[in-house]
């Protein structure tokens, strides 16, 4: 069962850490990064169920089990990091 329950110790320290990562990429390299970040995560999971529950909450549609325990609960939204191609 996927976890949506808050586990980091320093949210802000880690987006800090993710966008410092993104500086200096064009829009290609960053959205390579991204998809590498994404694959060594679902790696480290390693569970199929888990991602499948991560890929649907992260389109926004409900996972019939998370749905019912986040009732009432803002969602995360992404954010996607700015870049300055040139």
């Amino acid at each position: 069962m996927l976890n949506t329950q808050p586990t980091l110790s320093s949210y802000d320290d880690f987006y800090e850490a993710l966008l410092t990562a993104h500086q200096g990429l064009t829009t290609a390299q960053s959205h390579a990064m991204n998809a590498r970040l994404v694959l060594l995560l679902a790696n480290h999971i390693g569970d199929n169920a888990v991602l499948a529950q991560a890929l649907q909450l992260a389109r926004g549609q409900s996972a019939s089990a998370e749905s019912a325990s986040m009732a009432g609960r803002a969602a995360i939204t992404p954010v996607a990091p700015v870049h300055t191609d040139g």
